[in-house]
């Protein structure tokens, strides 16, 4: 391993906006059943599963409908 190394020419990660942040979320008992199921049944992680879902959310701009009784 080298003492110094030269960064001069260096260029900044292009995905570096892309990368996840890690946050803290409240999620029903529920919620977090259905999705640890499909990540058995999918083979992907279940926190990347809700991730793509609300991926999709953004993408397609669902919007919320929410009815309080």
């Amino acid at each position: 391993m080298r003492d110094e190394y030269d960064f001069s020419e260096a260029k900044k990660n292009p995905y570096a906006k892309e990368l996840k942040k890690q946050i803290t979320i409240n999620l029903s008992p529920i919620v977090i059943t259905y999705f640890k199921k499909e990540a058995e049944n999918t083979g992907v992680p279940y926190q990347t599963l809700i991730n793509l879902y609300l991926m999709d959310c953004v993408k397609s701009e669902k919007k919320i409908n929410i009815k309080w009784q």
